[in-house]
């Protein structure tokens, strides 16, 4: 089980050059959240802020961001959520999920861009969707496990 952290936010217009380590640069500028990897591996997280990326909610006293921060590409593979400038730790994700993450992604992005007269509402929806289906595919996954540890039997 990881450590509990806590994290300070600072808005700034430009990201510095060298990061503190347990604080989270807020551009909104250029509409993008920078911090150090909450594992302390070290390696710089960008989330950028847009319909299809991550979403920031300042409460006037501390920050969230939604969805969760999953540094797949590097190799502490950390998974955590960011919620009232306190890290949540959670679940490591297999390949096959960090693979089917991205494929929803790009299938966000996709269908953000090509909707050329799409309201705010439309993108909500669409983005939503496919979010939905994440988590539905996780439900099915996760009670798959159980099933075939309760019976023996393997679910496909």
């Amino acid at each position: 089980m990881k450590q509990k952290k806590v994290l300070v936010h600072e808005f700034v217009e430009f990201i510095p050059d060298v990061l503190e380590e347990g604080k989270i640069y807020v551009s909104m500028e250029y509409a993008t959240v920078v911090h150090k990897c909450c594992c302390g591996c070290g390696k710089e997280v960008v989330t950028p802020l847009s319909p299809t990326d991550w979403k920031l909610i300042f409460d006037g006293k501390t920050i969230s961001l939604d969805p969760s921060v999953g540094n797949w590409s590097s190799p502490c593979k950390s998974h955590y959520w960011i919620r009232k400038n306190r890290v949540a730790w959670a679940r490591r994700w297999s390949q096959e999920e960090i693979d089917a993450g991205r494929t929803l992604d790009r299938r966000a992005k996709r269908e953000y861009f090509e909707a050329t007269d799409a309201t705010a509402d439309d993108v909500r929806k669409n983005v939503g969707s496919v979010r939905n289906a994440k988590i539905e595919t996780d439900f099915w996954r996760g009670w798959k496990r159980w099933w075939s540890k309760r019976t023996g039997t393997k679910v496909r």
